[in-house]
């Protein structure tokens, strides 16, 4: 059975018990038995093609064929320029076996032509036909409906957009695109199958991104809106023939799956999150090396980004973990790059709600401008989450600039600035943190569940947390504070709202639950890193 197309093939029709009782002999085309049969026709007319749609199996006994080869020429083409599937004459009174005429004819214009040696009720093959035929548009359904129900358990069980186009991409094999009415890219999923899938935004940049319209092998589902006119279009799902061919079967789960994104945006208005994630998607395969340096700069133009000859600035933005993928995405996607537009520099802006991260490239016009608009970056974050109303009490995003430079050098500094950034998560608030001078909290963040970490930590300051844990006034903020003043305890007494006495007291004291001199240089070393590990440890 043809699934796929909604029919069965000629081939089939052909191994069915009533034509099989028939004794049938492909005399012409054996070689497009592969042909899919929508519908089956007996008749004996001379004008029997006028009746035809195309796809049909005819059934006749040869009574229209006529008597002359000319007559029967003509009306074997007809059929074939009908787009009939196949031709099947049963012999007979009127012809114990087929002129050569109708076979010439058939196999010159590709029409399949079979006779069959025996008498056969065409009534019983026209049913049994048609009953596969339903069959397999009833398989089609089902198929169709499966799609259906794992789209909508997966936006039951918390899942997004981004999910439901990846599961309809998996099962076309083919990529998937959401764009807008007027053909900007939302988003594209690229199938799972296999290594031979192609990368979405490179397909989309081939075969979609050069013309107003896609064509050949594609199939485009309009995503209603609910409203009239210009509103009656959400947006539009787009499926290429890219690694298989597109069937009806995929049609008609993009349909359904149609239905389900026109519910999820016109309840929640996702597309400013989904075209965000698109591009935290890019960015992030980006770091991870799934996309090389040089076919980083046509996607990202699929996307909107331009940058010019200048470095490109890598940030990212780590959010409380306490926000996860449930927050409000789309109003943080949308305020933040209404703040970055004030800033006056290209911005490819992402986010990735399951890591709690924001990813963007910022365009520079030199390497010299990296401080200033990393400043002006940096606060064009920090005012776009407040606007979505995501601070936590505590845990302010964790901003971190990495390295400028080129493609290459974008792809190791995000990856390097998201690892940092996690890493930066509990130090001292700053309005940005340099990525180049935090390899010691990575290093230190990377080994958090060695024990030999949490060993050191608890040599090194372990008397100090067990005071702290039951006396008053707790040591460790005085031992930070000297620390971070270089040991200068002028400038700790300040900051501590202590005066020299009492801060005096308070290091010997320390230097006693240590047992260790505080002016020592490898000391002040090692208190200074343990101070930093138990950030990250338990």
């Amino acid at each position: 059975m043809d699934n796929q197309g909604g029919g069965i093939t000629v081939q089939r029709a052909l191994e069915l018990p009533g034509l099989r009782s028939g004794l049938p002999e492909v005399v012409a085309c054996a070689d497009r038995l592969g042909r899919t049969v929508r519908w089956v026709h007996a008749g004996e007319v001379p004008n029997i093609a006028s009746l035809l749609k195309g796809g049909e199996l005819l059934l006749t006994t040869g009574l229209g064929l006529g008597t002359r080869p000319a007559e029967q020429r003509a009306f074997v083409r007809r059929l074939a320029d009908r787009g009939i599937a196949a031709l099947v004459v049963e012999l007979g009174p009127r012809f114990t076996r087929l002129p050569a005429t109708i076979v010439d004819t058939a196999r010159a214009a590709g029409l399949p032509l079979v006779q069959l040696h025996r008498e056969v009720p065409f009534v019983t093959v026209t049913e049994e036909v048609h009953t596969e035929i339903v069959n397999g548009h009833y398989a089609l359904l089902q198929r169709a409906e499966e799609v259906h129900r794992r789209c909508t358990e997966a936006l039951l069980g918390g899942g997004g957009i981004p999910q439901v186009l990846h599961i309809l991409a998996d099962f076309t094999g083919n990529p998937v695109f959401l764009e807008t009415p007027d053909g900007q890219l939302l988003y594209a999923a690229g199938s799972a199958a296999g290594e031979a899938a192609a990368d979405p935004l490179q397909v989309w940049e081939g075969l979609r991104g050069r013309e107003a319209e896609p064509s050949g092998n594609a199939v485009l589902i309009d995503v209603p809106g609910g409203g009239h006119g210009t509103g009656s279009v959400r947006a539009r799902l787009v499926l290429l023939g890219v690694t298989a061919a597109l069937q009806p079967v995929h049609r008609m789960a993009a349909e359904r799956t149609a239905g389900v994104l026109a519910v999820v945006l016109m309840q929640a208005r996702q597309e400013e999150e989904l075209a965000a994630r698109g591009r935290g998607d890019f960015l992030t395969d980006l770091a991870e090396g799934r996309i090389s340096a040089e076919d980083a700069p046509a996607q990202a133009r699929v996307l909107g980004f331009k940058p010019g000859s200048g470095p490109l600035l890598p940030v990212v933005m780590r959010l409380s973990s306490e926000l996860g993928p449930s927050g409000n995405w789309a109003v943080l996607a949308r305020a933040v790059l209404e703040e970055l537009s004030s800033v006056g520099v290209p911005v490819l802006l992402g986010v990735r709600p399951v890591e709690g991260r924001v990813p963007l490239l910022v365009g520079l016009r030199a390497e010299s401008e990296r401080t200033a608009v990393a400043d002006r970056v940096a606060a064009a974050l920090r005012a776009g989450v407040e606007r979505a109303g995501l601070v936590r009490a505590g845990s302010p995003p964790a901003v971190v600039v990495g390295v400028a430079g080129g493609w290459t050098a974008a792809s190791s500094g995000l990856r390097h600035a998201a690892e940092t950034a996690t890493a930066a998560q509990g130090l001292p608030a700053r309005p940005w943190y340099d990525a180049r001078r935090l390899d010691i909290d990575l290093l230190l963040w990377r080994l958090r569940e060695h024990p030999d970490l949490a060993a050191f930590v608890d040599r090194a300051i372990g008397a100090l947390r067990q005071h702290d844990a039951t006396s008053r006034p707790p040591l460790l903020p005085t031992l930070e504070t000297y620390l971070a003043h270089a040991g200068r305890k002028a400038e700790t007494a300040r900051e501590l709202h202590l005066n020299r006495q009492t801060l005096y007291n308070r290091l010997a004291r320390i230097a006693e639950l240590l047992g260790t001199d505080l002016d020592d240089p490898e000391t002040v070393l090692s208190l200074s890193l343990a101070l930093r590990a138990r950030r990250h440890t338990p």
